[in-house]
């Protein structure tokens, strides 16, 4: 079975998706991620999607679950590298993503993620 590598950096999880993600393999990353933030305790997730070329409605809600789950588990989630046509999908399809960080390159949704740790009171709302 396809799985995606969660790899942790200190307090963060990173995670790179190289593959297009189709429904099952989005629904075991939630699993999985879920899993090492329960182990690992991250204060913050790292979501790389810059391979990804398609999303549909099903992927969109699966990153938006992904990130409700980070937050409900103490940590920040930055989404970064999408595509100018998966952002306009999203739109299209009605989903704003409204309570996911992003970012457009890792540089600087790692930069998010530091500044969330030394942010007062609720570093998860987004900007």
């Amino acid at each position: 079975m396809e799985q995606i590598p969660i790899l942790q950096l200190g307090e963060f999880l990173l995670v790179t998706i190289q593959v297009e993600l189709h429904d099952e393999l989005a629904m075991t990353l939630q699993n999985d991620l879920t899993t090492k933030l329960t182990k690992t305790s991250a204060r913050g997730v790292l979501l790389d999607i810059s391979a990804l070329e398609i999303v549909d409605s099903f992927i969109g809600r699966s990153l938006a679950q992904i990130a409700a789950i980070a937050r409900v588990m103490d940590a920040t989630m930055v989404l970064v590298g999408m595509r100018p046509a998966v952002a306009i999908t999203l739109v299209e399809l009605g989903m704003t993503l409204s309570n996911i960080r992003t970012a457009l390159n890792v540089d600087k949704g790692m930069r998010l993620l530091h500044d969330s740790l030394d942010e007062p009171g609720d570093a998860l709302s987004p900007r």
